[in-house]
């Protein structure tokens, strides 16, 4: 995998706790939407972040890092940004990429910034002449955790084969359009016949091995689930 330094030519807040940085390449780099890359904070200090971006964009890669003073794996990487304005990164990584070729109807599972993951996915097929239907599900405590929430309306809106399921914990707004409650219930109440998609998720580790075995329960086949926590739990 290609090392080296990257310039940061944005780093901007999204939400309360959300940065888009978007990094330079010095050269067009080969991956598959879906997989992620490596920030080198020091000798055996690498920390993953999904690449939210696709391959088509080839002067830049996007990540989507959900930080706060009181987590410092995510912090210091903003904090060396702006300390910098560079980032010392290798990529690709990650198993669980968007399979193009597959014939099932896609359904994006995405908690928090594991959105980031389902992001380019979701964009590469919507950019391909594909015609299989794609949904996402994306899961946030509160509403306005849902940062790209409104572009993804739009989306939606403009495109027969996306659906947009929002779903917040906590909702003040009575004309909210999603659902109401946690991401895995709504996943699970909503879509029937879990066994024809192709099922991507991103989200804590924890949201994860639940949706894993709560999924399986339902008779998802395992080779039709996609994430690379699952590696991990």
């Amino acid at each position: 995998m290609p090392v080296f330094d990257s310039k940061v030519r944005r780093c901007e807040a999204v939400s309360e706790f959300v940065f888009l940085v978007e990094l330079e390449l010095p050269e067009p780099i080969s991956f598959v939407p879906g997989q992620y890359l490596m920030v080198v904070m020091g000798e055996g200090d690498m920390r993953p972040f999904s690449i939210a971006s696709t391959p088509a964009e080839t002067d830049f890669v996007e990540l989507h890092i959900g930080a706060t003073a009181e987590n410092p794996y995510a912090w210091e990487v903003i904090e060396k940004i702006r300390a910098e304005g560079k980032l010392t990164i290798n990529l690709p990584s990650g198993d669980a990429g968007y399979l193009a070729g597959s014939t099932r109807p896609l359904l994006l599972v995405a908690g928090g910034t594991g959105f980031s993951y389902t992001w380019s996915i979701l964009q590469a097929h919507l950019a391909s002449d594909n015609k299989r239907p794609i949904t996402l599900f994306w899961g946030g405590r509160k509403a306005s955790d849902l940062y790209m929430h409104e572009e993804l309306q739009q989306l939606a809106a403009g495109d027969s084969r996306f659906h947009y399921v929002p779903v917040a914990e906590e909702v003040n707004n009575e004309s909210w359009p999603g659902i109401q409650g946690l991401l895995i219930p709504a996943v699970l109440e909503t879509v029937k016949n879990l066994t024809d998609y192709d099922v991507y998720i991103a989200g804590r580790f924890e949201m994860v091995r639940v949706a894993r075995d709560a999924f399986n329960a339902e008779g998802l086949p395992k080779e039709q689930l996609f994430g690379d926590a699952l590696a991990y739990i």
